[in-house]
């Protein structure tokens, strides 16, 4: 190999170091970046400035008891909603148990205890504290199995409707022989009645007044008739 083929190859060699040198030089020129002082992103939260102010968070509504709404509720909606239970459970009298146990009778049979279904040692320990499932147990149990029943296997998320559990808990009463009785819902106290003001004294009534005697008006005297 001659050295003029040896000086080419060098000078593309060459050439290529300058290009690749160059274009990080440009790359970094372009793409320059100013890194903040202190990484992260700062959030800043908006005072509420008093009642009703710009920045105050929406007051979270309050869940009546579930006494209440079972009043209102549908066991025909609440069977719908219950198919999202169906892969796991069965509701005959009866049935199989699944992944999860049979929900015939659920309401006031004690938690843990039905038969064949081998339960998980969190829910054995939450029926031995807890007689019985009521409509409260279930209402707050549905509403985040795992965070009621610490440690239990059921993978269930939970309902965060209300009325939706209203509606299957409503259902689940329907799946018995003899339905619990529903629970009677709390009247809402009433307010203390005001005191009344101390109402003024009447003034005493007079005495009526003796009537004067009425004066006796003078007969008039008839003229005797004149003799014709």
């Amino acid at each position: 190999m001659d050295s003029f083929t040896l000086n080419k190859i060098a000078g593309a060699i060459l050439m290529v170091l300058l290009l690749t040198m160059g274009v990080g030089i440009v790359s970094d020129i372009i793409f320059d970046t100013n890194p903040p002082g202190q990484p992260g992103y700062e959030i800043v939260v908006a005072d509420a400035g008093g009642e009703g102010g710009a920045g105050e968070a929406p007051a979270e509504a309050t869940v009546e008891p579930i006494a209440v709404r079972l009043a209102s509720a549908d066991a025909a909606a609440g069977e719908k909603v219950a198919k999202k239970c169906s892969s796991c459970h069965v509701f005959t009298k009866g049935g199989e148990n699944r992944v999860g146990p049979d929900l015939w009778g659920l309401i006031g049979r004690k938690p843990g205890s039905h038969e064949g279904f081998s339960y998980s040692s969190a829910m054995t320990e939450f029926g031995a504290a807890n007689p019985e499932w009521t409509y409260d147990e279930l209402d707050h149990f549905l509403t985040s199995p795992k965070e009621y029943v610490k440690g239990t296997i059921m993978g269930f998320a939970g309902l965060r409707k209300p009325e939706e559990r209203a509606d299957i808990i409503a259902y689940l009463r329907t799946l018995s022989d003899n339905p619990a009785p529903l629970p009677a819902a709390e009247a809402p106290a009433e307010a203390a009645p005001a005191e009344a003001a101390p109402a003024e004294a009447a003034p005493a009534e007079a005495a009526p007044a003796e009537a004067a005697p009425a004066e006796a008006a003078p007969a008039e005297t008839t003229p005797a008739p004149s003799a014709n």
